[in-house]
């Protein structure tokens, strides 16, 4: 690696990337639109590229002279009503991105992609990078993030030398738009009122910032990398991050009816006020699913170890504090 292009640069994994990357002595350039909130890489010495990924000379503008690109812009969100954007963003614009890396000869792309764009399994083993897709089209930023990696696996097709990584729930710095360290955030204030079954796999940004660039180093052609670190049950991730920031766990289980009936009316309010509402449906399926999976195959083959996971949530609790985000 020497020149680098990092998209959604100004997001959670995009700016944590980037400092990174400038840490370690590379030179990059941030590409992300006029309007994005350049806050988290306000002291990066970094080459600041204005495009879209919708928008194929922006690509060409910003990818030339690059030898690698790191693709982590997408659009993160469960609202129905932004369907439309999620294609047009997140496959059509992973489409131009692969399109332009293939004209341009970019050495390599590090495709950031999702342990939501994997499927799940029922007989309770943990998912990997060969579990087949098989949650549907009812959550669009998981659909189309699957979508999104047969962009590249068809690049890949073409000659593209191009790795997936799929990172499961992130918390720590720079979580700007508030992603998986709302789960910090609630517990401090007490806004959780009640846990379900279920389960998720957590880790820290940092670890896969660092499983990124391995993957860059290390990864081969045409391979998913699941980026991960623990596998806890709600209850279980609720009472740790408690037990870190002196917050309020939740003490009491709410039975699966309740959150099915809970999310139905949650959706028809949704639907008729416009307003994006954090519970589905669909989303309550994997709510109450547990969501486990094994990191296995990236410490094997990229080297990959993650830092025990109480370090990164005391890292993201004390930046929210610094911030004024609690």
């Amino acid at each position: 690696m020497q020149k680098i292009l990092v998209t959604g640069a100004t997001g959670f994994i995009g700016s944590n990337l980037i400092i990174e990357l400038i840490k370690q002595g590379y030179q990059v350039r941030a590409f992300h639109r006029s309007t994005s909130n350049t806050a988290t890489l306000a002291e990066a010495n970094v080459e600041h590229v204005i495009g879209d990924v919708r928008d194929k000379e922006s690509l060409r503008k910003a990818i030339r002279e690059c030898d690698t690109v790191f693709h982590t812009a997408a659009l993160i969100s469960f609202f129905k009503q932004k369907q439309k954007q999620h294609f047009e963003i997140n496959v059509e614009g992973t489409r131009n991105i692969v399109e332009v890396c293939l004209e341009l000869d970019v050495e390599k792309l590090v495709h950031t992609s999702t342990i939501g764009a994997l499927g799940f399994t029922t007989d309770g083993s943990l998912v990997d990078e060969n579990t087949i897709y098989n949650w549907g089209n009812g959550i669009a930023y998981r659909y189309t993030k699957h979508l999104a990696e047969l962009e590249v696996l068809k690049g890949m097709g073409k000659g593209l030398n191009a790795s997936i990584v799929n990172p499961s729930v992130i918390i720590g710095p720079r979580d700007v738009n508030i992603h998986g360290g709302q789960l910090i955030r609630d517990i401090k204030n007490g806004k959780i009122p009640a846990y379900t079954d279920g389960g998720i796999n957590i880790v820290g940004v940092e670890d896969v910032v660092l499983g990124h660039i391995s993957a860059a180093k290390f990864g081969k052609t045409g391979e998913r990398y699941i980026l991960g670190n623990v596998n806890l049950t709600h209850k279980e991730l609720f009472h740790l991050i408690a037990s870190l920031i002196d917050g309020k766990a939740p003490k009491i289980k709410a039975p699966k009816w309740f959150v099915q009936t809970t999310v139905f009316f949650s959706g028809i309010i949704s639907n008729l006020s416009g307003i994006e509402l954090p519970l589905s449906p669909t989303i309550a399926k994997s709510l109450l699913a547990y969501n486990w999976c094994s990191h296995e195959k990236a410490t094997r083959e990229l080297g990959y170890k993650p830092k025990p996971i109480q370090q990164a949530i005391l890292e993201a609790y004390d930046w929210y504090k610094k911030n004024g985000m609690l």
